[in-house]
């Protein structure tokens, strides 16, 4: 039996097994389209912290409950709508086959910059065949993502537009200006600009890994991680020397902090 062969014989048996819990499980049974959206949103970030971590295994596992989240998704769907598993697939193969010419087509893309440069092409194509209005616009791009990376992929899109900062420096000097503005809503006491001018803070700051290759996400979570190995850090310490982190100072807590970050405390939180 050939690995294709295989591989299509157990997707077979899961769906047959999502396809049955769904029939037979009061769980399953009461799901309706509107509740799948958490759970895939759940599993999508469980593999993408399983990659970050860096086990095949854990991978594989995570990557296996997205896809039954996938699955059972699909298979609401069809009850729910003329849209059936099949379909979903035969679409979704059809847009992949569309939107790489450069494979199933006489275009040539020898770079993966013109990869990318075809494939928004094509998608804008597509968004105008549907809505001639709104092709150009940037209203629907990451709307359901988590801010950070809907921020990141504005910027992404905008640069291939023609517009963007010219380098790292200038989303620098892009978040000091909106900082000094954050600090000169505070000093009006006008908290709701504040929170404004914060909002441009963060989408510049966003948008400054791509600048040096890295992805906002991942920067983001290895800050995350940092933060974690050294705050245990510092509650071990405190631990050690019989205090109470809620009892001490800013001035104590801080005195700790600078302890724990000298001592190069960087363990991966896992």
């Amino acid at each position: 039996m050939s690995e294709d062969t295989t591989a299509a014989h157990a997707f077979a048996k899961l769906l047959a097994v999502v396809t049955e819990l769904r029939a037979r499980c009061a769980w399953d049974r009461e799901q309706k389209l509107g509740d799948t959206p958490r759970h895939l949103v759940e599993e999508a970030y469980e593999v993408a912290d399983a990659v970050a971590r860096g086990n095949p295994i854990d991978i594989a596992e995570e990557l296996g409950d997205a896809i039954v989240q996938c699955l059972f998704t699909g298979v609401i769907l069809a009850e729910e709508s003329k849209l059936d598993l099949a379909t979903v697939m035969q679409n979704a193969a059809d847009k992949l086959v569309r939107r790489h010419p450069h494979v199933y087509g006489d275009i040539r893309a020898d770079t993966s910059d013109q990869v990318i440069e075809n494939w928004e092409r094509i998608k804008l194509d597509e968004r105008a065949s549907k809505n001639p209005d709104d092709a150009g616009s940037l209203a629907h791009v990451g709307r359901g993502l988590p801010s950070l990376m809907r921020a990141e992929k504005l910027g992404e899109k905008a640069r291939r537009a023609g517009m963007d900062w010219a380098n790292i420096r200038e989303v620098i000097a892009q978040a000091r200006e909106e900082l000094d503005e954050v600090e000169q809503a505070l000093d009006r006491n006008d908290t709701a600009h504040a929170a404004e001018e914060l909002g441009d803070l963060m989408l510049a700051i966003a948008n400054a890994p791509r600048f040096i290759d890295h992805d906002a996400e991942t920067t983001l979570r290895a800050a995350c991680d940092k933060f974690v190995a050294r705050f245990d850090e510092v509650a071990r310490i405190a631990a050690a020397r019989g205090l109470d982190l809620k009892s001490m100072s800013p001035a104590e807590v801080d005195t700790i902090w600078n302890e724990a970050k000298a001592a190069g405390t960087n363990r991966k939180y896992r």
